[in-house]
């Protein structure tokens, strides 16, 4: 990150509905709300040394501690056909 976008805007978007497309250990993920404190995280690269579960449910703190380490941040609106 390059410092200018913090945490707080990555949770309004996130609030507001976006869809957030995002690196994080060399896998791409899509991230949306689905309930209060509940976030679906989708895989949408795979790697065979690295395998990672392709659909997952993940709480807030979990956003919150991975949060540093995304990279490639980006956002779509809208509901996901995947």
């Amino acid at each position: 990150m390059d410092g200018k976008y913090n945490f707080e805007e990555f949770y309004q978007n996130l609030e507001d509905g976006y869809q957030i497309y995002f690196t994080y250990v060399r896998n791409r993920y899509l991230l949306f709300k689905t309930s209060e404190n509940c976030y679906t995280q989708k895989l949408l690269s795979e790697h065979e040394k690295n395998p990672q579960p392709r659909h997952s449910m993940i709480t807030f703190k979990r956003i919150k501690e991975m949060f540093p380490y995304m990279q490639e941040i980006e956002y779509k609106t809208g509901v996901s056909d995947l």
